[in-house]
């Protein structure tokens, strides 16, 4: 089983901390979403005719889109693969695009999963952001979503931003818990280079959140959810009892995956490879029959780090059994003296043959895979 994402680079307005590809710029949208449907048309054989465990459109702001665009694609996307019946079918949506009316359309053509873009329930922590909805809007937003019939919701909420306090992060995390979603990814904001923070990060007009304000977010997290009865089933992802979002675990688990779309990844388990994140070259190229990618040759050591990354974010865990006799690496003999250290800290465990972080481990996880690492 694969996955197939469809990215969507258009939003509104830019939120300050985002730096995935889009444009606030709609002119281009009916080229680009044109150059999609026939994108998969030309990445049809990408996957070799597998089935799809999931289906994506992420973005961007997919919600934008009008009922006939989102019709167009999703019959464009049942033309070129095979969709099992039951397949997992989510569109990323903005609180300020969610309506009854849109809500009926988007169950109608297929799409039974929301990921919500919610980020925070504090509005003066929403302005920060250049979010487009406010805080009523967001619990609206989740709660039309039950009315209208979907059971399968994802809300996104973000930690460590500026202006979040403790006392709003606990009160965001109790709005989440009445409004009880399935799923929850909560991120640590990262303040990236080529965005509104990260210029203001660099002139010094904005502080990035201190360490231990960070530790206490994400311990706080951990421990609501837990006490609810979610699974923290990857570093950034929750959900209840075995209700994993398919499409992300499919990337946790080494699942190929085919990126339609500009700026868009995939993985055949060979190669990888990126489109153009630029939407009139990408539409130029698709135009004269050419997928504008770059594409990688992954060695083996790719392939052994690739493993010990995905595998250790998630609470399975890294196999170091499947890691000596599928990739011949013995990290036990490699690794020997850092992670006696990591077990020293307390930062990992030992579950049967499957290295695990532990909590204070998953904080920094990034820091100790690459420690891992075949070099």
């Amino acid at each position: 089983m694969a996955g197939l994402y469809l990215h969507i680079p258009f939003c509104k307005q830019a939120c300050h901390y985002c730096d995935f590809h889009f444009s606030t710029n709609l002119r281009l949208k009916a080229g680009v979403l044109q150059a999609i449907a026939e994108e998969l048309s030309l990445q049809r054989d990408y996957l070799c005719q597998a089935p799809l465990a999931s289906v994506y459109l992420g973005g961007g702001t997919p919600s934008l889109l009008t009922a006939p665009e989102l019709a167009s694609l999703l019959e464009a996307v049942a033309r070129h693969f095979v969709l099992p019946a039951g397949i997992e079918v989510t569109l990323e949506a903005n609180p300020d695009d969610i309506t009854i009316d849109k809500l009926r359309i988007w169950k109608q053509l297929g799409i039974n999963r929301l990921s919500i873009g919610i980020q925070s329930f504090q509005d003066t922590v929403l302005q920060a952001m250049n979010r487009a909805h406010n805080s009523q809007e967001a619990k609206r937003s989740v709660e039309l979503a039950y009315q209208v019939g979907f059971r399968n919701v994802s809300i996104d909420l973000m930690y460590a931003t500026p202006g979040l306090t403790q006392a709003m992060w606990e009160a965001d995390l109790a709005t989440a818990m009445e409004l009880r979603p399935v799923h929850i990814a909560a991120y640590c904001l990262t303040i990236e280079p080529n965005t509104a923070f990260g210029r203001w990060h660099q002139q010094g007009k904005l502080r990035a959140v201190q360490e231990e304000i960070v530790v206490q977010q994400f311990n706080t997290l951990v421990d609501t959810l837990s006490a609810h009865h979610y699974e923290h089933y990857e570093v950034a992802s929750f959900c209840q009892r075995g209700r994993y979002a398919q499409h992300n675990t499919n990337y946790w688990k080494q699942g190929s995956y085919l990126g339609i779309g500009p700026g868009a990844h995939s993985y055949n388990g060979t190669t990888r490879q990126h489109n153009v994140r630029h939407n009139a070259r990408y539409i130029a190229c698709i135009q004269q029959g050419t997928v504008p990618c770059t594409i990688e040759e992954l060695s083996h050591q790719d392939h052994t780090n690739e493993y010990i990354m995905t595998s250790l974010r998630t609470q399975w865990g890294c196999d170091l059994n499947r890691l000596k006799k599928h990739y011949g690496y013995c990290l036990q003999e490699t690794a020997k003296p850092y992670l006696k250290q990591l077990f020293t800290q307390k930062l990992v465990f030992l579950q049967g043959s499957h290295l695990v972080l532990t909590q204070a481990g998953k904080l920094l996880a990034d820091k100790i895979t690459a420690g891992l690492f075949v070099t």
